[in-house]
């Protein structure tokens, strides 16, 4: 009888992106969309919002992160990767739940696009006005 590795599965979300996240115990590889996450995200604040949930609980070198990232842009992916990562680290471990807590990282940043409305530019710019 084979052993099955545990795997811990969360979902994160920012503005317009979902990461669906697979933490497996390993040495600290971080994959998004098959490619490292050195590769996926160019800009090193981008790796650096990814990483703080893990580098807090000290669990870098513990799990794997296999993750599934779609819609928006580079920023808001690396926030729902945060989301995700600090959720499935909660599963993996209760007592990390109150230090992810109250670092901010298992809270869903509610700010989203705010919609167009009519008669109007955009969200809350208008058409020029003339007098004359």
């Amino acid at each position: 009888m084979t052993e099955q590795a545990v795997k811990y599965s969360a979902l994160g979300r920012r503005k317009e992106s979902v990461a669906r996240v697979n933490l497996i115990p390993g040495k600290g590889d971080i994959v998004v969309n098959s490619l490292p996450h050195e590769k996926y995200f160019i800009r090193e604040t981008d790796r650096i919002i990814i990483k703080q949930p893990l580098q807090l609980t000290n669990n870098l070198t513990k799990y794997d992160v296999i993750a599934n990232l779609t819609g928006g842009g580079l920023a808001g992916q690396a926030g729902a990767l945060r989301l995700g990562i600090s959720r499935a680290l909660a599963l993996a471990d209760n007592s990390l739940r109150d230090i992810l807590r109250k670092n901010g990282y298992l809270t869903r940043d509610p700010r989203a696009k705010e919609r167009k409305k009519y008669g109007q530019k955009g969200a809350r710019k208008r058409f020029q006005w003339t007098k004359r």
